[in-house]
């Protein structure tokens, strides 16, 4: 079996650990950078690796399995080879997705028949088959069929959702044991606590997760609108049941404060296409606040993106010249201000691990989040 997370030292609750895969060790805490269509956009994954340092990313089984197809990838030998990508991959079912194809899909005890947004063809996810379709993309870890429900939910349906999500689960998780990977290793498979933002919800879920003794645990259905002291509440909750010598993965968080403040609460994983979609519309992250690239005063600022940064990219090029083509849409502007988002949020992740290890995270963190949070 090769998988394995072991908790190098502690601050707080905030936690320094090593995840072990079949691709690779990754050091924790880590934001995996969205690869949701077997890309991260704009991003070749030679720099994805080599500049970004990128140590895991995430893939989409409802969009892969849309198109290319399951065949296909099955055909080219799993996910890592179909992409050229030898480091770990984090597949996610697709439930959110099909959560989101509202009006074109129907949630049901067997699991969701919904519409492709591509053709409108009718499809079946259910628990068993999209723990198949994850065997066949091969990647290191897997997520189960879950419902995300909407903020703000009523009480009762989010009990109900709960409930059926925990039945998935349990049948998610019975799948997999009984069946094996494709492609000779070891695929682990996440639990998801559900809940919406209702505290006794959240503690029988996570509860109910734990109980079923996935290799590791996402806190699931947060990030979806509601404020984010709420979001915060419920994180520290469920993290306080989970088990500790587990991974805490937080599903789709989040901005960089909320990386820093979860991580100070015990979560050990993140992804987010913030990122990258900020960086299309020009918004990009440094140590010492935010900047909007598109603003008028960026046309003759030939000082390079960032002179501190240990990414060449930020270093050969000016924000005149990434202010111009970001006004003229150019893709290679949208690839330049990808590149600089994502090496932020994993330097931030790698610099986080570093003042755990060192016992100064908390008093870190909080000088953090100030400079980062800093509108220029």
């Amino acid at each position: 079996m090769s998988f394995a997370f072991r908790i190098e030292k502690v601050d707080g609750k905030a936690r320094a650990g090593v995840l072990i895969t079949a691709h690779g060790a990754v050091q924790t805490p880590i934001f995996m950078p969205v690869g949701t269509k077997a890309t991260v956009k704009a991003v070749p994954q030679e720099i994805l690796k080599n500049e970004i340092k990128a140590q895991i990313i995430l893939g989409n089984n409802y969009h892969l399995y849309i198109r290319p197809g399951s065949e296909i990838i099955h055909l080219a030998g799993g996910l890592h080879k179909f992409m050229n990508w030898d480091l770990p991959i984090l597949t996610d079912s697709g439930g959110f997705q099909v959560y989101s194809l509202k009006g074109i899909r129907k949630i049901t005890e067997r699991g969701v028949i919904f519409q492709s947004h591509l053709d409108g063809s009718k499809h079946l996810f259910t628990p068993e088959n999209v723990v198949d379709m994850q065997r066949i993309l091969g990647s290191d870890i897997m997520m189960p069929l879950d419902e995300c429900t909407h903020y703000p939910c009523d009480y009762e349906y989010a009990k109900k959702s709960m409930s059926l999500t925990h039945r998935w689960e349990e049948r998610a998780r019975k799948h997999f044991l009984n069946t094996q990977p494709l492609y000779e290793y070891f695929q682990a498979q996440f639990g998801i606590v559900q809940g919406s933002t209702y505290a006794d919800l959240r503690k029988i879920s996570a509860e109910k997760i734990a109980e079923l003794n996935f290799e590791g645990n996402a806190i699931g259905g947060l990030s979806t609108g509601e404020p984010t002291e709420l979001m915060y509440e419920m994180t520290e909750l469920v993290c306080n049941i989970l088990p500790e010598n587990k991974p805490r993965y937080l599903m789709g968080v989040g901005s960089p404060v909320n990386i820093l403040e979860a991580i100070a609460l015990g979560v050990d994983m993140f992804d987010c296409v913030m990122p990258t979609r900020n960086a299309r519309h020009g918004l990009l992250f440094f140590h010492d606040g935010i900047r909007n690239l598109m603003n008028a005063k960026y046309k003759n600022d030939f000082s390079p993106i960032d002179p501190d940064s240990e990414l060449s990219y930020d270093k050969n090029y000016s924000k005149a010249y990434l202010h111009h083509l970001l006004k003229n849409h150019e893709l290679l502007g949208f690839a330049i201000a990808s590149f600089h988002n994502l090496h932020f949020y994993l330097s931030l992740v790698r610099e986080a691990r570093k003042k755990i290890i060192e016992g100064t995270f908390h008093e870190w963190k909080n000088q953090k989040i100030n400079q980062i949070s800093y509108r220029h």
